[in-house]
């Protein structure tokens, strides 16, 4: 019986330290919260001024960027427009030729449809004509027999 004596009290006194540590360490992480509390609402209080001062300081800055950004845009718009004008005059002037060539051209395809025509037309009337010839011409050896 001693010695399971002995791992009870062995044991007992382990669960009884153990349970005390975890106290204190309950108690330690109150204090150290407490201690803590001034200095975070230190660190928010400057973090805060902090952004407030770094807003201020950069408004000026962003107020000088946004104005430069007017002006560029300004600027092209005043480049751009009379090479947009061009652009268009030149399109224009594209079409108007593109239109005066295609006018030309169908000009053209028409005569060479017409003189076609024509060829055939006095091609076609030729060939009759032999065709007849030569119809008559055996037609009139049989005539004679």
């Amino acid at each position: 019986m001693g010695l399971s004596t002995f791992f009870k009290n062995l044991f007992g006194t382990a669960k009884e330290s153990a349970t005390e540590v975890v106290n204190q360490a309950e108690s330690t992480l109150e204090q150290a919260k407490e201690a803590a509390a001034p200095y975070l609402e230190k660190a928010e209080s400057f973090a805060g001024e902090t952004i407030d001062k770094v807003k201020e300081a950069s408004a000026p800055y962003l107020e000088k960027a946004e104005t430069l950004a007017g002006e560029t845009i300004d600027k092209v718009k005043e480049v751009a427009a009379p090479i947009l004008d061009n652009a268009g005059d030149y399109a224009n002037k594209a079409k108007d030729i593109v239109s005066e060539y295609a006018g030309k051209a169908s000009d053209a395809v028409e005569k060479a449809a017409g003189t076609v025509k024509e060829n055939t037309t006095e091609a076609i009337e030729a060939a009759a004509e032999k065709a007849k010839s030569i119809g008559e011409s055996t037609d009139k050896p049989s005539d004679k027999a």
